[in-house]
């Protein structure tokens, strides 16, 4: 049989796909794919917060109460908008007045204006209730981060404190720090302030504990980063969005333990306007004068329910979000 020929060509082969060039994503203008990603996560976001607004306004008690938390803001902060009267000026002429167009709460023993003097003494017990809550969130979380990384005995002697400060109640434990600190509002802001430490330094405790053991803790830890910065960095952000819904809850409790120890003669001295000295001043005219004790009293539960309607709201939010 003949032989075949060795040097007989075979099939041609694929041409060669050409070149692409390399595209450097470390610097120059953002690739078109991740920019539209952004711009959807955007969009995205922009609906949830659209359909979250449509949420609130379906529950109607809580968009009541971020309206009521709305007007005592502006109370606070611009009261000057809400009233022209001056919270100060007696005039014995219209003493006891009953609430009516000229004066809709009515006026005190002395001819004072109780709408201007609850409006012009938001601030002060807004205020003092707020940095009650402050050196609480500060004091507790401070406590409870210390107690969720620290060894055993630092936990069980820091827990052991705490279990103290909520086995005496609170408003009783308000009343001894301000009869040793004295009188005025710093020393109220620090007594109240004291009476929120033991929960809030129980739920960052618990929450520090949650956090420290995920994986991008043990991450940075075998990264070798420092344990404070790990703290600082990781655990603390991660942890505080239970704590700060927490916060929002004591506010109100905050308000309502200003407002009594104001009753009771321990808060801003007269003539300024308090809301708990306000009704501790009305109790002498119930009989004939209702209004003094029981406008500027409901005025307090109306915050003290919004507060708190609002921080169950977003401690169910964190929980299920």
């Amino acid at each position: 049989m003949p032989s075949l020929p060795t040097d007989s060509p075979g099939p041609a082969p694929y041409p060669a796909p050409p070149a692409q060039p390399v595209t450097d994503h470390t610097e120059g203008p953002e690739p078109r794919e991740a920019g539209a990603r952004r711009a959807g996560r955007v969009a995205l976001w922009r609906v949830a917060a659209l359909w979250r607004v449509a949420a609130l306004w379906r529950a109607p008690g809580l968009a009541l109460s971020l309206l009521v938390l709305l007007l005592v803001l502006g109370w606070a902060l611009l009261p000057g908008l809400f009233t022209a009267a001056d919270p100060l000026r007696a005039d014995p002429a219209h003493r006891l007045l009953a609430p009516g167009a000229g004066h809709p709460l009515g006026t005190d023993h002395l001819g004072r204006d109780l709408y201007a003097r609850v409006v012009h003494g938001t601030a002060r017990s807004l205020g003092t209730a707020f940095a009650a809550v402050a050196l609480g969130v500060l004091a507790g979380g401070a406590l409870g981060a210390v107690a969720g990384v620290a060894g055993r005995a630092v936990d069980a002697v820091v827990m052991r404190v705490v279990d103290v400060l909520l086995a005496v109640p609170g408003l009783l434990l308000s009343l001894a720090v301000v009869s040793a600190l004295g009188f005025g509002t710093a020393q109220v802001a620090c007594a109240v302030g004291v009476g929120t430490v033991g929960g809030i330094a129980r739920v960052s405790r618990a929450q520090v504990r949650r956090v420290r053991g995920g994986e991008y803790v043990e991450a940075a830890r075998l990264a070798g980063v420092a344990g404070p910065l790990i703290l600082l960095r990781h655990i603390v952000p991660n942890a505080a969005p239970p704590v700060l819904a927490l916060a929002v809850t004591e506010c109100g409790t905050a308000v309502l333990g200003v407002a009594s120890l104001g009753f009771l003669g321990f808060g801003a001295p007269p003539p300024a306007p308090e809301w708990g000295a306000l009704i501790s001043t009305g109790r002498d005219y119930l009989v004939s004068a209702w209004w003094l004790t029981t406008l500027p009293g409901l005025v307090l539960v109306a915050l003290v329910v919004a507060l708190h309607r609002v921080g169950r709201a977003l401690e169910r939010e964190e929980r299920t979000g």
